[in-house]
């Protein structure tokens, strides 16, 4: 019934393709007599040059109508070039579909609203040609033709015809293996109490004999896999999709590269991770409702356990215990069974208060008691569907996205550290031993993974925990699936890299306008001493306008010296020795210049601004380490490479036809982002303008360097209180929290499942690679996977994500994460595992590509088809009865709530004024952030606050914390007597009626009445009064559930905020869009046919 499916279809064919390593770029010496002696840092040997590597396939993602020209290395006119052979054009295929009937509902009548633009999502307008979801921009002079996006898909062929509805297209992925030696000491680190999945003691196995040699002749445990233990890695399957990765070139003399993880962690399959979910809170009565409503949507009550979705519901009624795993698991059907709460049919259209009770939970997974005890923590690994189809033919009639969703660098308050020096792997796939292998016997254990059977070392028989020897079974590693280990010296390719910061600053006019830089440099001398690090750091400056300033400050010098290089065509460095410095050795030349540096420039003339020169002056120095840029921009660059020009038409905002400029207008900033990936460095983009900056193009420098974008509008220290406060706590945190540097992650999966495209700021570095310079807590990412083998034989599946890193301390550390998930043959089943949130996370992501690869129509379109063919799924095979109305499973009850909360998401939204800068960071923030975050942005929590009381309330460090109520998101929630707080994830507004009581007025806003609240009040008053505590004490817990600082806004019915606050009362109509009840009503036409 699609019209507008999912799947990623993208690739090159023919050419020769390279591969990349951390050292990508050489740093070339300059002859003396130019002043362009470029310091090698502490790693000289390490500088490679590049060469053809010949398996590697090709790379990027964009159409180009011929080969693009050779990429230079910004040299000076009297150096060698290293040439490059050309990039081979880039290739894509759109496989359409058969497309008759529009799935767009048709214009709503026209009772108060005005009129609809003919072509939004709910107009009756022609569909453009159908086609299935699929990344890559489609045309653009400049773009290369050899670079992908920022997920990893492959294909070969003709058009391929995916699955109606959603074809999730699939790969297979290589795999290597390089067993390592390992020596004999080990030594481990127990966590805190409470820690993540803490060890636990139990028996070795229900047959097991006492702990003593190894017994002979003993058969399989009830928790092994199948009999048969393929060694080698899996069959290769033909598919209409040709292999397709980013690669970048190797060194010409073969030699190895820095950190080479596929040298270090060897051959890999697959990888992905995952967030968690918002808290969410309860019952609510309805005061009004629509005209037009059915008598059984209005004035309903909370809505009660039945029909709702338990806090933590388990889909299976009996669970099965360990002993009965092989036999209990395969036969287990939802269908054997009276049916569970997940897959209770309600008809959206009568269940007015659909909203959870308590927080939206993740379904779990219908596991025997002894392995789910041992699963990884949704917060940092979650799947789409907790129940794994046996086939894709299966998973393509439940028309619902298979994928992951990964958190894997979260802060844990406890997390095991294990230092050993041998680090136990399977020798055929690489997986690292967690609590899902299975020991045949004292001496053998068999991978979760690729069933191959390896050798447990000696080493690994003695257990630092109890300090027993003869229980391999007990030993951190197998009790915690979420660990992290040590990595000993042959996880390295050269001495760990030091923690190095370079701070690159804008000082034009416009920029000394705004205040920022007294902020930054204030932030600075404050946390200077919390930097991550060791006595190794190193810090450096570079500010720019027209011309690039750098800054000497090598031990010894009385005063920081300032070097101007004006030829921003071709930017050299004039002191490489003395520009990156040790942060203890010369703290008090830094101190001196952070001072100095408001006042430097006060009384600057300068416009322009040269954000490409100092952006290639930064990738220059930090050549020789790599380390982490942060880059503060105010304007659009000007001059020099990568120099930008408006292409926003303010007109055209508010329009409903597909927006333009999504795409970036130049492959600078994207071919300087490799350059940086290759060599190690992040860059951290903070925009603070509020003039168009074009983000389109400037974020490709962060998206594809694996580093952050942060977007402050209209910043001004003076005009803009919010802004600067929350600007303020964002550098506080940037500068403090932890990092990895020279990071790389794997994502596995036991044999048959395959993940073809990846998600986040990063680099793919070879079929399932992902390459990190910088690794951060706040980085969300997530994978699409497809079904390549049937999965008849097995009962339980395995994913595991490795990220290998530096910490800032210089020790070389690997975080292993491990999700076990059980494999069913019914659909009822898939329905009933159904993880709402994962699912709205991931098409949030597939949506922002097909935003940018095809239009923005074409995406809502996807979005809305995507609602449509799973209820219909769910209709036509899974309900026995079939009832009027439209139906969903209560696990799924959210979905078009969701889905309807992203079409009016600054995103994807139409028909409303939205700057082009706006919705790219909305963008970026839906690809980037973690799905608990990002589901806050999509759909804020709103509480009534003017009437807290301690039921429900929680204790928090001696603190009591009020537990209101969230109500929907509708205007006739809200009421002139009250004041309501809405949390929109990195915003809150507190609406205060036009009747409030004056004693909450006064008691919480500290004002003597309505008309006395402030325009910009951002911060509420400590008044020591009873409502005031309360209050502060809700928002102070809300805001320490989130890393970043949600900025809160007072506002009134006179306030130009209460528009930002309005927009998110998703559930109410606009002039250019339907409410939550007439989306319901198109769906249900839909479905119905």
């Amino acid at each position: 019934m699609s019209d507008t499916g999912f799947s990623t279809q993208n690739g090159s064919e023919g050419g020769e393709h390279y591969t990349n390593g951390p050292m990508q770029n050489p740093v070339i010496n300059q002859l003396p007599s130019q002043g362009l002696n470029v310091s090698q840092g502490s790693y000289p040997q390490m500088i490679s040059t590049k060469a053809p590597h010949q398996s590697a396939p090709a790379q990027y993602d964009y159409v180009h109508p011929q080969n693009p020209p050779t990429v230079n290395m910004y040299q000076r006119p009297i150096q060698t070039n290293i040439a490059r052979p050309p990039l081979d054009p880039f290739k894509q295929v759109l496989a359409h579909q058969d497309s008759s009937v529009s799935r767009l509902p048709p214009q709503p009548p026209s009772v108060t609203a005005p009129a609809m633009p003919s072509n939004n999502l709910y107009a009756s307008s022609q569909i453009l040609p159908p086609s299935n979801w699929h990344y890559g921009n489609s045309s653009s002079s400049s773009q290369l033709s050899n670079f992908q996006g920022n997920h990893v898909t492959s294909w070969s062929g003709p058009a391929l015809t995916p699955p109606i509805g959603m074809g999730y297209t699939k790969t297979s992925a290589q795999q290597n293996s390089i067993p390592g030696n390992r020596t004999t000491q080990s030594n481990y680190v127990p966590p805190a109490p409470n820690a993540v999945n803490p060890p636990v003691m139990q028996a070795y196995q229900p047959t097991r004999p006492p702990v003593g040699p190894p017994p002979m002749g003993i058969g399989a445990s009830p928790f092994q896999g199948p009999a048969t233990s393929p060694a080698g890695p899996p069959s290769s399957v033909d598919h209409p999709i040709k292999q397709g990765r980013e690669h970048m070139p190797l060194p010409v003399d073969g030699t190895k590269v820095p950190n080479s993880f596929d040298t270090l962690e060897s051959g890999g399959r697959n990888f992905a991770a995952p967030p968690p979910p918002p808290p969410t809170v309860a019952g609510r009565t309805a005061t009004q409702s629509y005209p037009s409503l059915p008598p059984n949507y209005q004035n309903v009550g909370p809505a009660s356990s039945a029909s709702g979705m338990p806090p933590h519901i388990q889909p299976y009624p009996t669970l099965v215990s360990p002993a009965q795993l092989s036999s209990s698991l395969g036969n287990m059907s939802l269908n054997q069974a009276e049916q569970p709460e997940a897959l209770k049919p309600i008809n959206l259209l009568q269940e007015r208060n659909i909203l959870p009770r308590g927080l939206v939970t993740p379904p779990v997974p219908c596991l025997p008691h002894a392995l789910q005890k041992f699963n990884c923590s949704p917060e940092v690994f979650r799947c789409t569907l907790t129940n794994i189809p046996q086939t894709q033919s299966l998973l393509n009639k439940a028309k619902l996205p298979l994928g992951l969703v990964l958190h894997p660098f979260k802060d844990l308050s406890q997390l095991p550290v294990v230092t050993s020096s041998t680090i136990v792997r399977c020798r055929s796939c690489r997986t690292y031993i967690n609590p899902f292998v299975t020991f045949l016997d004292q001496r053998r254990w068999k991978c979760n993974l690729c069933y191959r059977v390896n050798d447990v070392p000696e080493e690994f028989m003695y257990n630092p925990v109890s300090r027993s020897y003869g229980e391999p079974h007990k030993r951190p590693e197998v009790q915690n699936s979420t660990i992290e280990f040590i990595a000993p010296s042959e996880y390295m390719l050269r001495p760990p890299q030091p923690a190095v910061y370079l701070f690159v600053l804008d000082v034009s006019h416009s920029a000394i306008e705004t205040g920022y830089l007294d902020t930054v440099c204030r932030l600075l001398l404050d946390n200077l001493n919390l930097l991550p690090g060791d006595m190794r750091t190193k810090i450096g400056f570079i500010t720019f306008d027209s011309t690039i300033h750098f800054y000497n400050l090598q031990e010894g010098l009385s005063q920081p010296q300032m070097l101007v290089v004006s030829d921003i065509e071709d930017v050299f460095i004039p002191a490489p020795d003395s520009l990156l410095v040790n942060l203890n050795e010369s703290k008090e030349l830094i101190q001196d210049l952070l001072k100095s540096l408001p006042q430097m420039f006060t009384k600057t003339l300068e416009t322009q601004s040269a954000l490409g020169p100092a952006l290639t002056a930064a990738h220059k120095l930090l050549s020789p380490t790599g380390g982490r840029v942060s880059v503060f921009q105010t304007q659009i660059p000007s001059i020099g490479l990568g120099a930008l020009k408006s292409r926003e038409d303010p007109n055209q905002r508010a329009a409903a036809k597909d927006v333009q400029h999504l795409t970036p207008a130049t492959d600078f900033y994207k071919k300087l982002a490799l350059d940086c990936s290759g060599q190690q460095i992040a860059v951290d983009l903070f925009v603070l303008s509020g003039q168009y900056c074009d983000l389109a193009s400037l974020a490709c420098i962060s998206r594809y360097s694996s580093g952050s974008v942060y977007y402050y509008p209209s910043y001004h220290h003076q005009h803009n209180a919010g802004q600067v406060e929350r600007f303020e706590k964002d550098v506080k945190r940037y500068l403090t929290r932890k990092i990895g540097f020279e990071a790389v992650m794997r994502i596995r999966c036991t044999k048959g499942l395959s993940i073809h495209t990846f998600h986040g700021n990063f680099f793919v570095r070879s079929t399932d690679l992902l390459s990190l310079p910088n690794v951060n807590p706040d980085a969300g990412f997530a994978v699409q996977m497809s079904i390549e083998d049937n999965l008849v034989d097995m009962q339980v599946v395995s994913f595991q994500a490795a990220l290998l890193y530096t910490s800032s301390k210089g020790e070389r550390r690997i975080r292993v994460h491990t999700m076990c998930l059980p494999v069913v043959n019914s659909l009822a089943d898939i329905f009933a595992g159904a993880d709402v949130q994962a699912i709205t996370g991931l098409l949030a992501s597939m949506a922002v590509d097909r935003s940018v690869s095809s239009s923005l129509s074409d995406a809502r379109d996807a979005l809305v088809n995507a609602v449509i063919d799973s209820l219909s799924a769910y209709r036509t095979s899974v309900l026995s009865l079939q009832q009027p109305g439209l139906l969903a499973p209560a696990c799924m009850r959210l979905f078009p709530l969701y889905v309807l909360a992203l079409l009016k998401q600054k995103a994807f939204r139409t028909g409303t004024s939205t700057r082009l800068d706006d919705r790219v960071f909305a963008m970026c923030q839906l690809k980037y952030q973690p799905l608990v975050y990002f589901m806050l942005m999509i759909h804020p929590a709103l509480y009534r606050v003017d009437n807290l009381t301690d039921e429900g309330s929680i204790n928090v460090n001696d603190k009591v914390i009020p537990q209101p109520p969230i109500l929907q998101l509708s205007v006739e929630k809200l009421s002139r007597d009250g004041a309501f707080l809405m949390d929109a994830g990195s915003v809150m507004f507190l609406w205060v009626g036009g009747s409030c009581a004056p004693n909450f007025i006064n008691q919480v806003l500290g004002v003597s009445d309505y008309t006395a609240i402030p325009q910009n009040m951002t911060q509420l008053p400590e008044l020591d009064t009873a409502e005031s505590v309360k209050l502060r004490s809700f928002v102070s817990w809300l805001r320490e559930q989130r890393p970043f600082f949600p900025v809160l806004h007072v506002i009134r019915n006179e306030s130009p905020l209460k528009t930002n606050f309005m927009q998110n009362m998703i559930e109410d109509r606009t002039e250019s869009a339907f409410s939550y009840y007439e989306f319901l009503l198109h769906l249900q036409q839909q479905v119905s046919k």
